[in-house]
């Protein structure tokens, strides 16, 4: 049915015109979206680095160790388990000992023959000299008896040592903690075998913590000279920044992923509440301009806002102009630096990048000037 304007029918013509209205908004939109989208850039190096940079570290206890086992045997008690606190000397596990009693038995009944052989050594040597003083027997006959008392005495002294040594190996049985502390985490169970060195239980005192961080090499020269490093603890919206009371640079570089560890001891007072293994912020900054230029110079450093950067799994890539359009391009991204992104390969100094990565992608999508 076909609907004409007229005075008989005075919503026909309201209708058509709101029909062509809403028709109109419809083309505007499709010429809009079919436009090929512009895209801001960026140039690579030209914007102003950061006084600083920031890198992803860990919680150490200041004071930890890892038990292990001085006796080979079967466990026979393990005592405390994860998060336990315990004293100095407190028993943590227990290993069979049943085996280095019966070598101290051993060594007594050594120690025992030792001790009658010289006893016997001493009375033939005793008799030898009043032999020898009467000329009965050869001075040959006497140095012999002399040096058999030597060996008898020297017997003694070993069978001793060696009762020492199985005394001591009895009294690792008993596997105590060696300072007051927090059990870590346990490494066997009851019924299974501690080989000699096996680890046990791991402790740390809860008093002191400290930050550790795997700094980049290339970073180093720019982390010696910052003048404030700066922590920030875990806590979320309550996290805030302190100051380490130390920071020690361990002298080396890992071979593999080329790396040098920094640690940041904090203060007691810091370190209340935490816990290690907890994932912290470290900041390096304030280094003086002079330092920052000769390290930027040194390392042939680039940086693009952490913005341009596509992510899409294992890939780090960029947008980056090519004639009048845009090409994507895989990069290897440094430490983050503020709102920047430190750039090792797959750019090179000048090159413009896209801001709006997801933009760039479109179809038709145009560069603008920096």
């Amino acid at each position: 049915m076909v609907y004409e304007a007229s005075p008989l029918n005075p919503v026909s013509g309201t209708r058509r015109r709101v029909l062509a209205a809403a028709l109109a908004a419809l083309l505007g939109a499709g010429l809009a979206l079919a436009a090929p989208p512009t895209v801001p850039t960026v140039v690579v190096g030209a914007g102003t680095s950061d006084s600083g940079f920031e890198i992803d570290g860990g919680l150490q206890a200041l004071q930890q160790s890892t038990v292990a086992a001085q006796l080979g045997g079967s466990v026979l008690q393990l005592a405390v388990k994860a998060g336990d606190r315990v004293k100095a000397g407190q028993l943590l596990a227990r290993i069979d000992e049943r085996d280095a009693q019966a070598g101290l038995a051993r060594t007594d009944a050594a120690l025992a023959q030792a001790e009658a052989q010289l006893s016997n050594a001493r009375v033939d040597a005793q008799r030898t000299r009043e032999l020898r003083s009467q000329g009965f027997i050869s001075q040959a006959a006497l140095d012999i008896a002399e040096t058999q008392l030597k060996a008898a005495q020297a017997g003694v002294q070993q069978a001793q040592s060696a009762r020492s040594q199985a005394t001591l190996a009895r009294g690792h049985a008993a596997v105590t903690a060696p300072f007051d502390a927090i059990v870590l985490a346990t490494h066997v169970e009851a019924g299974e075998l501690a080989t000699l060195g096996r680890s046990l239980v791991t402790l740390y005192a809860p008093g002191r913590m400290r930050a550790v961080v795997q700094l980049p090499a290339s970073r180093t020269a720019a982390a010696r000279a910052a003048a404030t490093v700066q922590v920030q603890l875990p806590g979320g919206a309550d996290s805030r920044w302190v100051t380490p009371v130390a920071r020690t640079e361990l002298p080396g570089t890992d071979p593999v992923s080329q790396t040098v560890e920094w640690r940041l001891d904090l203060s007691a007072a810091d370190s209340t509440g935490l816990q290690p293994g907890q994932n912290v912020r470290v900041r390096f900054a304030g280094a003086p301009a002079a330092a920052r230029a000769a390290a930027t110079a040194a390392a042939g450093r680039l940086t693009v806002p952490a913005a341009a950067v596509l992510r899409r799994g294992e890939l780090t890539a960029v947008y980056a102009v090519q004639d009048a359009g845009f090409v994507l391009k895989a990069v290897r991204l440094g430490a983050a630096q503020g709102t920047s992104v430190e750039v090792l390969a797959g750019l090179r100094p000048g090159e413009r990048v896209a801001l709006d990565p997801v933009r760039a992608g479109l179809a038709g999508a145009t560069p603008t000037a920096p």
